[in-house]
């Protein structure tokens, strides 16, 4: 069957679960803060973690290196492993402190490979870290779906279902560029739709089909509109 539009689903997407609140955080090194202030959590226990860590130690590099384990423990103690995730911290202040000058600002303006490679440099950020930091950001229209959105797009049939992580990534990479475009407002909203989605209706176990607002236009349950 056809494929609707990719544009036209994100329109569905918004009308049903609402326009998403806007990203947080959007600095790039609180973003990488906030993927190494509490492990294996929800977003709700991730910004717990988060705003423990700016109210008892603060969020710039300099005051999280200095910081004492204990009190970075604060934070990383709404996930698991809190005292190897007090350490990512300080090391992520510190890759920021000696190799970027204290500011991660003008790394995320450097041309898109040299950006990603500057970011891979810290814990927990691989390729997809590296351009959701950019989507966030706001410098590069990149969609960067986690699991659950690239979930959405599998089933939908836009992107390609395979066993091997990197090639479903960049399948999807590539067609919501060539839908999306350089729009990068609208493929943070995208992100952040498709995420939801996934998480709330297209689970992994269980979809909830029946009240898909996409329903009409995916191959597992109708006919494209």
């Amino acid at each position: 069957m056809a494929l609707a539009p990719l544009h036209r689903l994100i329109a569905k997407l918004d009308k049903y679960h609402g326009t998403p609140p806007k990203p947080f955080p959007t600095d790039p090194f609180q973003q990488v803060v906030w993927v190494n202030v509490a492990y294996l959590v929800d977003d709700q226990r991730r910004a717990l973690a988060f705003q423990a860590l700016k109210k008892e130690v603060g969020l710039t590099p300099e005051k999280i290196v200095n910081a004492p384990i204990a009190k970075l423990r604060l934070a990383t103690k709404y996930g698991i492993l809190p005292d190897r995730f007090a350490e990512k911290l300080q090391e992520c202040a510190k890759i920021v402190l000696d190799d970027f000058g204290g500011d991660l600002k003008a790394v995320v303006k450097l041309p898109l490979a040299e950006a990603i490679r500057a970011l891979r440099k810290f814990p927990g950020i691989g390729e997809p870290g590296a351009e959701k930091i950019l989507l966030f950001a706001g410098r590069q229209p990149l969609l960067a779906p986690d699991s659950n959105a690239l979930r959405v797009l599998q089933r939908l049939g836009l992107s390609a279902i395979d066993d091997r992580y990197s090639t479903a990534y960049a399948s999807a990479r590539e067609v919501t560029s060539s839908q999306l475009g350089a729009d990068t407002p609208l493929m943070q909203r995208a992100h952040q739709l498709l995420r939801l989605h996934g998480q709330d209706l297209c689970r992994i176990t269980a979809p909830a089909c029946d009240r898909c607002p996409l329903a009409s236009s995916c191959p597992r349950t109708g006919v494209s509109s």
